[in-house]
């Protein structure tokens, strides 16, 4: 599974421990940047990420802040991402087995690094349930 990978200033250790942990967990990271915690501007690296998804360069793309919240929006912006904003093991669980998430944004300040990863295992390791989700999924978006 590759998995696409960006961040902002305030998201970039997040990002280069959860590059670690995928890794090792036998995951292909495709990392978009940025590539050190000076500021920068967080569409520049969290869009190109987003859109390796649908693209079929990426299977899921993880997208990083300070809070998680503008990734998010920048990443849901990109045609056939649905991207959740998740802050512990169960929001990052039930973004896959409700949402479909493709994509997850978390906030390096809301945070440990531990839970980021947790995290992210949580999200990777759920399956979605279809049924009345699917449903409701399809309302948000037509398939690409």
């Amino acid at each position: 599974m590759r998995i696409a990978i960006a961040s902002d200033h305030a998201g970039y250790h997040l990002k280069q421990h959860l590059i670690e942990h995928l890794q090792s967990t036998g995951y292909e990271v495709i990392d978009c940047g940025a590539d050190s915690d000076q500021s920068c501007d967080y569409p520049d690296f969290i869009r190109p990420a987003a859109e390796m998804v649908p693209a079929g360069q990426a299977d899921a793309a993880i997208v990083l802040g300070g809070s998680g919240n503008g990734e998010a929006i920048v990443a849901n912006k990109v045609r056939g991402i649905r991207c959740a904003v998740c802050w512990n093991e169960e929001s990052g669980r039930l973004a896959k087995q409700h949402n479909n998430a493709n994509a997850i944004a978390i906030g390096e300040r809301m945070v440990t690094l531990d839970l980021g990863a947790q995290i992210v295992d949580a999200w990777l390791g759920a399956t979605f349930e279809g049924g009345r989700h699917l449903r409701r999924i399809e309302k948000i978006e037509p398939a690409v």
